[in-house]
């Protein structure tokens, strides 16, 4: 397989609250979720969310942050890599786009620390096992 090339993306959700009164220590919890749509003619939208929130139950910050991607290759597809390239390709969008939010929000900026994906476990959902399991 080929490596994937990123052709369009978009930020499609973005939400910051920030209703935090006086000097309050945040103890900031990263959530991920990333999935991949594959369609016709070698091409899939990868979908990114980051979830920050306060680790210590504080409801009154959290941001909510959606990147999604177009890409295509060429050749053969090797699904579980395909994954981990789209992931690896948006999530710095993402991590740009918190960024940049918290610090034109007046906040000190808000960096999500990076991910090394390939060295993550990619977990699937088989919606029809096969017969007999």
């Amino acid at each position: 397989m080929k490596k994937l090339a990123l052709k369009a993306y978009k930020v499609s959700n973005i939400e910051l609250k920030n209703r935090v009164q006086g000097a309050v220590k945040l103890q900031l919890k990263n959530q991920y979720s990333h999935n991949v749509k594959y369609g016709k003619d070698n091409n899939c939208e990868g979908v990114f969310t980051v979830k920050i929130t306060d680790g210590n139950g504080n409801e009154n910050f959290g941001i909510t942050a959606t990147v999604q991607g177009i890409f295509t290759w060429e050749g053969e597809l090797d699904r579980e890599q395909a994954h981990k390239e789209t992931f690896a390709a948006l999530f710095p969008y993402a991590r740009a786009l918190v960024s940049t939010l918290t610090a034109n929000a007046g906040m000190m900026p808000i960096m999500i620390p990076p991910v090394d994906i390939e060295n993550q476990d990619i977990y699937r959902i088989e919606m029809n096992p096969p017969k007999g399991e």
